[in-house]
């Protein structure tokens, strides 16, 4: 959603929350950015980055162009197990799980979700 009107009814300098959002993110140019702003009651306020997400990474190493419409029957692309560890350990911050492999799990699905294939390999076993 755009930010200015949002920003701008909690009475918030929209040109500061700008200048310091555009100096944070100056090296994710044309990347999908992710943030949680907090307000303040004296209108100052503070955010944090979050990593892009998973669809988003999986679009990117798969090369397509976006998901499929019918994942179960029309495959769009594929990604390695290396590339799915790789999503993962970017996500760790973000996610709601404490290993790798846990997280690995949760890109796969995303990954199904979306039509895209995982070849090499098994998915991680969860140790039960």
């Amino acid at each position: 959603p755009p930010i200015g009107p949002a920003l701008g009814a909690k009475g918030v300098n929209i040109m500061e929350f700008c200048k310091q959002f555009n100096a944070r993110t100056q090296d994710k140019m044309g990347k999908v950015v992710p943030v949680v702003i907090t307000v303040y009651g004296d209108k100052s306020f503070d955010f944090v980055l979050k990593t892009p997400p998973a669809a988003v990474q999986i679009i990117e190493h798969s090369k397509i162009k976006k998901g499929s419409s019918e994942p179960n029957r029309v495959k769009v692309g594929s990604v390695s197990w290396t590339q799915v560890r790789a999503i993962a350990e970017d996500k760790m911050p973000d996610l709601n799980c404490f290993t790798v492999d846990s997280a690995m799990r949760m890109v796969a699905g995303t990954a199904r979700s979306m039509g895209v294939t995982i070849k090499g390999g098994e998915a991680p076993k969860s140790k039960k």
